[in-house]
């Protein structure tokens, strides 16, 4: 006789990872900062900022997010993919700052830096987000950090989502009585090192107008502070183009000067935007003569300790002027040494 196994558990083990030592060694790893946070009483969020650890990445984060706040301590969820772009949300720490009749922490899933998650009363926290962007999902989760969970957490993930995305809501009585306080929250100082020295420039002459290097918007942090990833990322800065068009020797000198960047802070990532999207091939942007006099090319520096920005700034400046054949001397496929 054949047993019907129709209706047993089907268990996937997707234990691959630790067929390899390293992998297995990441795998122990993770399972005893898990442990360790686990059993750190207080919220996610804050935990996390103050571990300030290199190997907490965001698929580590998204783990930890589903076995420690949904499985074992059943948080109630929001989620949805923003309508609008929020420009600094580290203003509504004021507000979720009044909440504490629950634990909220939210998660946001930023297309360059991975998944962030903050506890959304701290604004230091709040600032890792840096600009929300339209169609980026947002997580917001509500709990009360072990104990069983009710109707006033789920109303509260709902009303905090509502928040984010820039509505007024009313808020019950119940979600702001309570001992779910804000917690001043401070990273562990790291020891310093040497310092750098400073390398000569390799090119001359000034650069393009000032109005070249202002950022796009002023009320971005200056430097965003990821909160569930190693990396930071600073705001969208603009480079306006002071030439006739930004034509092939501009991406040149554009492609020398971030070769020299990158020579110099390999750990560093930089990123390039136009009309509002992210460039992955910089050739595109000559192509059809699309990029003219007085408009702006974006770009964002992220990593862990960012340098130089106002340096590169001037560099891509002059590069997108007239004066670009400056950074085109030299010898073939030689990097300048720009920083």
């Amino acid at each position: 006789m054949v047993e019907n196994t129709a209706k047993l558990p089907v268990i996937n083990t997707n234990l691959e990872v630790l067929s390899t030592r390293n992998g297995f060694n990441s795998a122990v790893r993770h399972i005893k900062k898990t442990m360790e946070i686990a059993g750190d009483a207080g919220n996610l969020g804050d935990i996390i900022f103050e571990i300030n650890d290199n190997e907490l990445t965001s698929s580590r984060i998204g783990l930890l997010l589903r076995m420690l706040l949904v499985d074992k301590m059943g948080y109630r969820t929001a989620s949805a993919n923003l309508n609008t772009v929020v420009d600094d949300i580290s203003v509504l720490a004021n507000e979720f700052g009044k909440w504490n009749g629950v634990d909220l922490i939210a998660a946001y899933y930023h297309p360059e830096l991975g998944l962030l998650i903050a506890n959304p009363k701290s604004a230091e926290e709040l600032s890792g987000f840096g600009q929300l962007r339209k169609r980026e999902l947002l997580v917001v989760y509500a709990g009360f950090q072990g104990k069983e969970t009710d109707d006033n957490c789920q109303k509260a993930a709902d009303l905090a989502l509502r928040i984010f995305e820039g509505s007024k809501v009313a808020v019950p009585a119940a979600l702001t009585k309570g001992k779910y306080t804000a917690k001043k929250v401070s990273k562990p100082k790291k020891e310093a090192g040497p310092k750098p020295v400073k390398a000569k420039s390799a090119v001359k002459g000034k650069s393009s107008a000032k109005s070249a290097a202002a950022p796009v918007k002023k009320t971005t942090v200056t430097e965003v502070k990821a909160a569930s990833t190693p990396a930071k990322m600073t705001p969208r800065y603009a480079v306006v183009v002071q030439n006739e068009l930004f034509h092939n020797g501009n991406v040149e000198a554009w492609k020398k000067i971030i070769a020299s960047y990158k020579a110099k802070y390999p750990d560093l990532e930089l990123f390039i935007y136009y009309d509002g999207e992210r460039i992955l091939d910089i050739n595109s942007l000559f192509k059809w003569g699309k990029v003219k006099h007085g408009t702006a090319i974006e770009f964002a520096v992220a990593g862990n300790e960012i340098k130089d920005v106002a340096k590169l700034q001037r560099y891509l400046a002059q590069g997108a002027s007239q004066m670009f054949e400056a950074f085109l001397h030299g010898p073939v496929n030689a990097v300048l040494k720009l920083f």
